[in-house]
């Protein structure tokens, strides 16, 4: 099994380490990517113990239990709101040839993607 690409069902967005994406501290846009390594708390995708959001190394701190808290597991806050996915992500699930049939079988999907890839522009 690789970690390359997978979809977290929690945050309804693709994870894995060939996604590229911003550190989702609201005050920071760090590009990363969504792999275990940035993920909240000990590499735990889908939430775990941490959020299950994805930071870059200035916005994760590590404890005696855990590697990797974000700033709000840290404290026992409410979560950040995740970020939209990279331009390039999106790009490329708009037009790689190997996601066209997930372009055939979510249609909405891809619209939203393209409204996002608008606000961008």
């Amino acid at each position: 099994m690789s970690w390359a690409i997978g979809f977290d069902s929690n945050w309804n967005r693709d994870i894995g380490y060939g996604v590229p994406a911003y550190c989702d501290h609201p005050d920071c846009d760090e590009e990363i990517d969504r792999g275990l390594s940035y993920v909240c708390c000990d590499t735990q995708p889908y939430g775990g113990e941490g959020c299950g959001l994805y930071f870059c190394a200035k916005h994760s701190y590590i404890t005696e239990k855990h590697y990797g808290l974000c700033v709000c597991c840290l404290r026992g806050n409410k979560p950040f709101s995740p970020k939209p996915d990279h331009h390039e992500w999106v790009n490329w699930k708009l037009t790689d040839e190997s996601w066209e049939e997930w372009r055939q079988a979510y249609p909405k999907e891809v619209e939203k993607l393209k409204q996002q890839i608008g606000e961008q522009a």
